[in-house]
């Protein structure tokens, strides 16, 4: 009995594995963004880092003319250019630019 429990503990804890690909997955290109912020109009809700799927964004440490701490870029070649944060953002303090010349997956392989 306690082997079948170890054993459930460790699958909950390890990567889920992603059981299909699309078709087309070869043909298609995702898209890159890149990730622009405007520091000094930002308020700190941090929506932009709570709804980011690819958890592109964090936190900043450092503060800006409002007495806010911004995002800043964590991961930037996570970002795939949904735009969720700046649909989202409510002082526009954030913007999404996407660049053709930016690498994509497929130009990495």
């Amino acid at each position: 009995m306690r082997k079948q429990k170890q054993n459930i503990e460790k699958k909950d804890v390890r990567e889920p594995d992603f059981w299909r690909t699309p078709l087309d997955i070869d043909k298609e290109n995702v898209q890159k963004g890149e990730v622009h912020i405007i520091k000094d109009r930002c308020k700190a809700c941090d929506f932009c880092i709570e709804f980011c799927p690819n958890n592109v964004l964090a936190i900043s440490e450092e503060f800006n003319v409002k007495g806010y701490h911004p995002p800043y870029v964590l991961e930037p070649d996570n970002c795939v250019a949904c735009k969720l944060c700046e649909l989202i953002c409510p002082e526009f303090a954030i913007y999404i630019t996407e660049d053709n010349n930016l690498k994509t997956d497929k130009d990495e392989q």
